[in-house]
């Protein structure tokens, strides 16, 4: 069985499809946002359900289009976990494995290219973004580069995969589409037959032009493609209340660094919702439910102080509702009692007739995280 492969010319980056045959679940790997209508159609044409979109590295020549799709199509988002990728639902270690149907992609951490570069394995096929290239490698001049770990990653790591495993590489400007391991140990240009100190004066020597894009293209990638500013990392970062609730509670902080947040274990997250609301319209997995106000009435919670008082545990807060309107409600009062409390922004509105049971606000989705209807 063979990936789907595409490309985008302006680029030249190869993305990939990869399905289940009988589950019809799928994964996308580096999916370039100039091209999201082509890949959306592929899928369709398929019959193939994303569940996955995967980027190898933060890419500096295009913006990925991973965000929009766990939008559009339902996915989640994973990237390597030491590429910054923030959004991503899912930060991937050195042999995490992602499931789609009866399949799974290996992950092998291949850093050089940058530092949280990382190649996926599946059957006897191995995609290697900008690590292994056909005849080549990816550069190590910038973004963390260091030729003496791609050397490690090239030599150690992925050259110890079988000769006949298949390279399905990020890139390639002359229109070759594959190689495999057994060739690039042979022949490779870069590397085959090189000393590391060899591989290590010919990266030193190369003097590549800066990417066109790459001031552009880093920041919007490090937000999953949503973002395509340089202003992207504000995404991680909390920014303090203005107006009238100045000073009144912690700050605001985007969906995708409260996710970081929690799964560190440094805040907990606490849906204000009603439980009618949160019955009805979707709970949010791994949050706290303690309500604001309550029917009959949207009547304030008599149990609201204790209840937020447990939930906090020496953490931070992070608090979401349907508008964003009763979070910042209840990070007041949390502050008054005490506690390091924060709104997230653009708040959490669910569709319960939607076949893809997912938020509409508040990247939730964007981000890729998964959310049930009861």
């Amino acid at each position: 069985m063979q990936p789907i492969q595409l490309f985008d010319p302006a680029s030249s980056t190869y993305t990939y499809v990869l399905f289940d045959q009988q589950s019809r679940e799928a994964v996308i790997i580096d999916p370039v946002d100039e091209q999201i209508e082509r890949d959306l159609a592929k899928l369709q044409e398929y019959g193939l359900k994303l569940v996955w979109t995967v980027e190898t590295h933060a890419h500096a020549d295009h913006i990925t289009s991973a965000g929009r799709l766990a939008e559009l199509a339902g996915a989640r988002t994973a990237a390597p976990q030491g590429c910054g990728i923030g959004t991503a639902g899912v930060q991937l270690k050195h042999g995490d494995t992602l499931n789609f149907g009866a399949e799974s992609l290996l992950a092998l951490h291949t850093p050089g290219h940058t530092a949280g570069s990382m190649s996926f394995v599946w059957r006897d096929h191995v995609f290697t973004g900008d690590t292994l290239l056909i005849n080549g490698c990816g550069r190590t001049d910038f973004q963390s580069g260091s030729a003496r770990d791609l050397y490690r990653s090239l030599t150690q790591v992925l050259f110890s995969l079988p000769d006949g495993t298949t390279v399905w590489p990020g890139h390639d400007y002359q229109g070759r589409t594959h190689s495999s391991i057994g060739q690039e140990k042979a022949t490779n240009a870069r590397v085959a037959g090189k000393t590391e100190a060899e591989f290590v004066a010919i990266m030193d020597t190369l003097q590549l032009p800066k990417p066109r894009r790459i001031d552009e293209a880093v920041p919007a990638n490090l937000s999953s493609g949503l973002r395509h500013d340089a202003d992207g990392v504000l995404l991680l970062q909390p920014s303090p209340p203005t107006g009238a609730h100045q000073g009144s509670y912690a700050g605001d902080v985007s969906a995708a660094l409260a996710w970081q947040w929690v799964q560190s274990g440094e805040a907990v997250m606490v849906d204000v919702r009603t439980d009618a609301e949160r019955e009805w319209v979707g709970f949010v997995p791994g949050a706290v439910g303690v309500a604001w106000k309550q029917w009959p009435g949207m009547a304030m919670n008599p149990d609201f102080d204790r209840q937020i008082q447990a939930a906090a545990q020496g953490r931070k807060l992070v608090l979401l509702c349907r508008s964003g309107v009763r979070s910042i409600a209840a990070a007041k009062r949390a502050t008054e009692l005490g506690l390091e409390a924060y709104n997230i922004l653009e708040g959490f509105e669910g569709d319960p007739d939607a076949n893809a049971q997912r938020g509409r606000k508040g990247g939730w989705r964007y981000r890729g995280m998964p959310w049930r209807q009861n």
